[in-house]
């Protein structure tokens, strides 16, 4: 399992029947690592980071239907606490509170 950012979707006329109506989502491994197509398991949009789930237990989310996955998407960050600072991820500014630091920007900046 890893930190992830949603990127982008993807677009499949021809797939799998158990992949009907799920949502196929682009996700960057943070900071700066490659590019996996997720299953979409809790309603991920883009610019979001989401915790990605991967190989076997990708299809768990998805029981008892067998939902043909290498990777899911299984929770949408909120916020990511760093040496004791919680730092904002959904659109928050990091300009006020304890996250404020210098350090936090720059975390910020590599998600």
């Amino acid at each position: 399992m890893y930190l992830g950012k949603v990127i982008g979707s993807v677009v499949a006329t021809v797939k799998d029947p158990a992949l009907d109506g799920r949502k196929l989502l682009l996700v960057r491994r943070l900071p700066n690592g490659p590019v996996v197509v997720a299953v979409d398991a809790v309603g991920a949009g883009a610019g979001e980071t989401v915790y990605v789930c991967r190989g076997r237990d990708a299809a768990f989310p998805f029981k008892p239907q067998e939902v043909p996955t290498e990777a899911s998407i299984v929770a949408i960050v909120d916020v990511i606490a760093w040496e004791d600072r919680p730092m904002p991820t959904r659109g928050e500014s990091t300009d006020r509170g304890p996250a404020g630091g210098p350090d936090a920007k720059k975390i910020e900046r590599e998600l």
